[in-house]
């Protein structure tokens, strides 16, 4: 296999985001491959400017997006079967879940494969020491042949024994989820191709969900609609249980049930699917179920109102060089009774999951939130939840866009309620 080394660190390509067009270009295998060269390059980059001289990944995600080799994705994620080393120079190698390397079959990404030792205590038992011996032994031997050299790693999601025992042969470690989510933050022109299919097959199942609302299904019956149609088209698995009825819908983060829906009530719904190609697609909407009679009251059409507003204002407000701080302060401003139930952020990342940045309510902004600028290429979401403190039903929206170098597009394309809209 042709070692990669240092040249996958290469600038980012001159684009316009304004005008491309990524939705008809066809996907093949050579587009995943230069996504996955891409993103590894994308990496490299910032681990250097962390001055790291490697990271070593267990996140499934992490990993997928580093080398693009998925394998047991949920599962990997309480479990560390698998890792990834990526130096600054020098050969990236994946240590793959035992049996598992045929996955990472002529992966341009990889210089090699082996198996990973059994850390996880689940594998390992009383073999631990053991077994945290040979982990280490592989990453000496892996740096030892980079060119980079140097005991400073960027680390995350790793066993506790096998953090303590890297401290103790020298190695300083740091986190390495900073430098991955700030790779991750710009898209190339091929990653949106596949960010767009991602969200035109979640819209397709949203749209047979929607169609099959009806009084006296359950909430888990129709989720389970929409998660037929994910999986039939390729997608992967819905990373939250966020659908919900009536008053239920208020607060936000409410499970999923067996609750029945009722005609003339609320349904909020939040995709958080990982789709096709592993990338995410998260947009919001709220529906009214129908039945004999049922209209929506002026109390449902005032709430959808406001949360359109908050969604519309903020997708308007948001332009290339804005400092989060700014387009904090500059956001819409939430209504006196609805502050308490807001949603926790104004803006999230949005990738191969929600990612970096996350852009705090200025109300918010002395406890959590961090400075940085919104840049051409960035793919976010545009939060809104409404509902007053009250109690009583809410509406959740939100909309999936990328950043160009004059604004923003949608990526989510799914319509608002015209049932829902004040007359």
């Amino acid at each position: 296999m042709t070692t990669l080394y240092s040249t996958t660190s290469q600038p980012h390509p001159a684009l316009n985001y304004s005008t491309v067009d990524f939705k008809d270009t066809p996907i093949d295998r050579a587009l995943e491959h230069r996504v996955a060269l891409y993103r590894l390059g994308r990496l490299r980059q910032q681990v250097k400017e962390h001055d790291l001289n490697a990271v070593v990944l267990f996140d499934p995600i992490n990993i997928r997006y580093a080398c693009g080799v998925r394998n047991m994705q949920v599962y990997s994620q309480r479990n560390p079967a698998r890792y990834l080393v990526v130096p600054a120079e020098g050969p990236v190698v994946l240590f793959e879940y035992r049996a598992c390397g045929h996955l990472a079959k002529d992966m341009p990404t990889i210089d090699e494969i082996r198996g990973a030792s059994p850390i996880m205590p689940l594998h390992s038992g009383p073999h631990s020491p053991r077994h945290v011996s040979h982990f280490v032994a592989d990453i000496e031997d892996v740096m030892s042949r980079s060119t980079s050299g140097g005991k400073r790693i960027g680390i995350e999601s790793a066993p506790t024994e096998v953090v303590s025992a890297m401290i103790e042969h020298g190695y300083t470690l740091v986190d390495a989820s900073r430098p991955v989510e700030i790779a991750k933050s710009i898209k190339s022109f091929d990653e949106l191709t596949l960010i767009a299919k991602s969200v035109e097959l979640t819209e397709q199942a949203m749209t047979l969900m929607e169609r099959a609302i009806e009084p006296g299904l359950t909430e888990n019956a129709l989720w389970s609609i929409f998660q037929q149609k994910v999986i039939e088209t390729g997608g992967e698995y819905m990373e939250t249980r966020l659908l919900n009825s009536g008053d239920r819908t208020n607060p936000w983060f409410q499970e999923t049930s067996d609750k029945k829906l009722a005609a003339g009530e609320l349904i909020a719904f939040d995709t958080d699917t990982v789709g096709v190609y592993g990338y995410y697609t998260d947009f919001s909407r709220t529906f009214f179920v129908g039945g004999e009679g049922a209209r929506p009251s002026a109390k449902q059409k005032e709430l959808y109102s406001l949360s359109r507003d908050e969604i519309e204002t903020n997708i308007a407000l948001m332009r290339p060089g804005m400092s989060f701080r700014e387009y904090s302060e500059k956001a819409w401003k939430i209504p006196e009774g609805y502050q308490e139930h807001r949603y926790l952020a104004v803006v999230h990342g949005c990738g191969m999951t929600g990612e970096w940045p996350i852009i705090s309510h200025s109300m918010d902004w002395d406890e959590v939130g961090y400075d940085g600028v919104i840049q051409p290429g960035m793919t976010l979401c545009i939060e809104s939840f409404c509902g007053h403190r009250d109690g009583g039903e809410g509406v959740k929206l939100e909309e999936q866009v990328l950043v160009t170098e004059t604004g923003i597009r949608r990526m989510s394309t799914y319509g608002y309620s015209d049932i829902l809209t004040l007359d």
